[in-house]
């Protein structure tokens, strides 16, 4: 009977979890749309922060707790899990277009941090605060840029807008002349305002509903899964991990049937990238800790051959062919699938 309490609110996580994630992309995409943005750009930004979020506060609260190895398996098994799980999935049912000058930067900066996250790991043998801070600085200038490079395709767009509604004004003055009439287009102006502040509203309730859904599935299922006996470690890499991954997971599969492709691909490097440099930054800043151990493969902790391997692994096979060829191939998804089935077989026979 004990039980059927956390399954309960199990299954109400994940209901709120599909519904918020439906607003989510809904009001995503009709903001990309409004303001003439790659869907790629959003989903690498506004759309990444949200469905990161579930992520940030499991890694902020389990580093306050002094439980760094939750903290670092969550980002590291979150990452595998986009990765190699729902990204793959989505690219072996439905492959896409995938534009080489919207991915560069997100990528760019997930190597950036990758790298010092495995000096951090290999060389230093610990994550100092100062490590911490500098992803979150990474993260600070990656919005920046970001923003500035939005700021520079809405001026360009507005360039385009501005003729165009000057040769409405024009046909509106010539079909005032024939006909008398008065003619304007602050009727439409006011529903494109209308429709942004829905598109705004169904966002953040979208993201509120992930959050709350995460949450309640993450604590449940971790508590189920201690009463099996399961390792903390284990239970950061795969049931925490994928918990938290799983508005990504609704995401993409949302944005897939509705048609969005290039917002899922850009939601799952950007929520990639924040994983290392705002949800592991965080949980550094707040707590530093050394790399967990949990086992142990040739006499050399197993995170270190097994986990951070993987990760920069799964990560190469979806950017680099990417960004070669500007579209994704199914049988990137297939090869990725298998690596993640294997990953998870691995961790729970060591």
């Amino acid at each position: 009977m004990e039980m059927l309490i956390p399954i309960f609110w199990l299954i109400a996580g994940f209901v709120l979890l599909i519904k918020g994630g439906d607003w989510f992309v809904d009001g995503a995409s009709g903001i990309a749309r409004r303001f003439h943005l790659p869907e790629i750009l959003i989903g690498a930004t506004v759309v990444s922060i949200g469905t990161t979020l579930p992520e940030v506060m499991v890694s902020a609260g389990a580093a306050m707790q002094g439980s760094g190895s939750i903290a670092y398996g969550n980002a590291l098994g979150s990452i595998i899990c986009n990765t190699a799980l729902i990204s793959a999935l989505t690219i072996a049912i439905k492959p896409g277009p995938a534009a080489r000058k919207s991915l560069t930067i997100p990528v760019g900066f997930f190597f950036g941090a990758a790298t010092l996250y495995c000096v951090a790991a290999y060389i230093m043998g610990t994550f100092t605060r100062t490590i911490g801070m500098v992803l979150l600085a990474a993260f600070v200038v990656y919005m920046v840029l970001t923003v500035l490079r939005m700021k520079k395709t809405a001026v360009g767009i507005d360039t385009v807008q501005l003729e165009e509604k000057v040769g409405a004004l024009t046909s509106e003055a010539e079909l005032e002349a024939q006909s008398g009439e008065d003619f304007t287009v602050e009727s439409k102006e006011a529903g494109t305002k209308d429709s942004l502040l829905k598109d705004i509203i169904l966002l953040v309730i979208g993201a509120v509903l992930i959050a709350i859904g995460a949450d309640l599935l993450v604590d449940n299922a971790t508590l189920i899964a201690e009463n099996f006996g399961v390792s903390e470690k284990v239970i950061g890499l795969t049931i925490v991990a994928l918990g938290t991954s799983l508005p990504e997971l609704v995401t993409a599969i949302t944005s897939l049937i509705k048609g969005h492709g290039s917002l899922s691909l850009g939601n799952i490097i950007g929520a990639n990238l924040f994983n290392l440099v705002l949800v592991s930054g965080t949980a550094i800043t707040i707590n530093p800790f050394a790399v967990p151990v949990s086992g142990y493969i040739g006499g050399i902790n197993s995170s270190l051959v097994l986990d951070i391997p993987v990760m920069l692994a799964v990560m190469l096979i979806l950017t680099v062919p990417t960004l070669i060829k500007e579209k994704l191939s199914r049988w990137q998804g297939i090869l990725l699938l298998g690596i993640y089935a294997s990953y998870t077989v691995l961790l729970f026979v060591l």
